[in-house]
């Protein structure tokens, strides 16, 4: 049961990739007009639980020393750069020609959807909010997103996107156990840092769906690490 309770959020985000790529491969094209608002919708509820996260810190000045540490060393180590490239490395491989055509459609689906659904913040911070505290609003929300989106991949890319569904419950459930376990050697101090530092991550990501501005939040997430050490120096004292 407790492993259950554990990958609530994930299973739910799981299910939610398969009925939209499920819808996408049945409905016909989607207008434009229809995905911006629904974006918008999700990009304003995204920053509302950020804002709630965020707002749980304990102390204010770990938080903003954590997100300013965190952002330099993602600046230096250039996670958001590198990010990108193994997604255009994975993408190139599965877009092979031959004979003037594309080969490998599923795989593609595949392999695109499932970067999109992974490789970013808002599955690790919900991953982990799932397992410290079992608290699932982070992926309810991503679930949304990942549907609505699925439905628009599915539309233009096939049934491959719901394949992807399986790597995000391996992804996001393994985050999500770790976590779990580790939960009885964190004190609390520790876990709402960390939490309070995924919610500054949740924003961003907030504010990039809405496109007034482009927060690099992948490069940010070593905050979430120094926020938890510099807790459990603090503790020692």
């Amino acid at each position: 049961m407790g492993t259950l309770i554990v990958l609530q959020g994930t299973i739910v985000n799981t299910i939610a990739i398969i009925i939209g790529a499920l819808i996408g491969v049945l409905l016909p094209k989607i207008p434009e007009q229809f995905k911006k608002t629904v974006m918008q919708a999700i990009g304003l509820a995204v920053i509302v639980i950020g804002i709630d996260m965020a707002m749980g810190t304990q102390n204010a000045l770990v938080l903003i020393v954590s997100a300013v540490i965190g952002g330099l060393i993602g600046e230096i180590l250039r996670l958001e750069d590198r990010l990108n490239q193994v997604g255009i490395r994975v993408e190139k491989l599965f877009t092979r020609k031959k004979d003037g055509k594309s080969e490998g459609k599923i795989a593609k689906g595949f392999v695109f959807a499932t970067l999109i659904y992974c490789v970013g913040s808002m599955a690790i911070v919900g991953a982990l909010d799932s397992g410290l505290l079992y608290n699932h609003d982070v992926l309810y929300t991503k679930a949304t997103l990942d549907g609505f989106s699925a439905i628009i991949f599915a539309s233009t890319m096939g049934i491959g996107v719901m394949l992807s569904a399986a790597a995000v419950f391996i992804y996001q459930g393994a985050i999500a156990l770790l976590a779990s376990s580790l939960a009885d050697y964190l004190h609390d101090g520790v876990i709402y840092e960390i939490r309070a530092v995924g919610g500054l991550l949740i924003m961003g990501i907030g504010l990039n769906l809405l496109e007034i501005k482009n927060v690099r939040v992948a490069n940010m997430l070593p905050s979430i690490f120094i926020a938890a050490i510099i807790m459990i120096i603090i503790s020692m004292f």
